[in-house]
């Protein structure tokens, strides 16, 4: 299939470097290998992401709150005075 594509320069750059690296590949080669690469490692699961963490830290207590009753929450939430 033929088709126009607008690339950014990094981009450009690491296709470059890929035709370098590449034994010679041509432009569309090396665009097509890349996005292949790119396509096989999410799906392989061989691009493995961070494990997330959360990071707590003390928020405070308001002694008036009723913090097990959710509505009472979101009242308070609606109050101009916590806005």
């Amino acid at each position: 299939m033929r088709t126009t594509l607008t690339l950014d320069d990094d981009v450009v750059v690491t296709v470059k470097e890929e035709m370098k690296a590449g034994s010679g590949k041509t432009f569309k080669e090396a665009v097509n290998e890349l996005i292949r690469r790119g396509r096989y490692a999410s799906t392989r699961g061989t691009v493995k992401p961070k494990p997330f963490k959360v990071k707590p830290f003390k928020m405070g207590v308001f002694p008036h709150i009723n913090y097990d009753k959710t509505s009472d929450l979101l009242a308070i939430l609606d109050e101009e005075e916590y806005k």
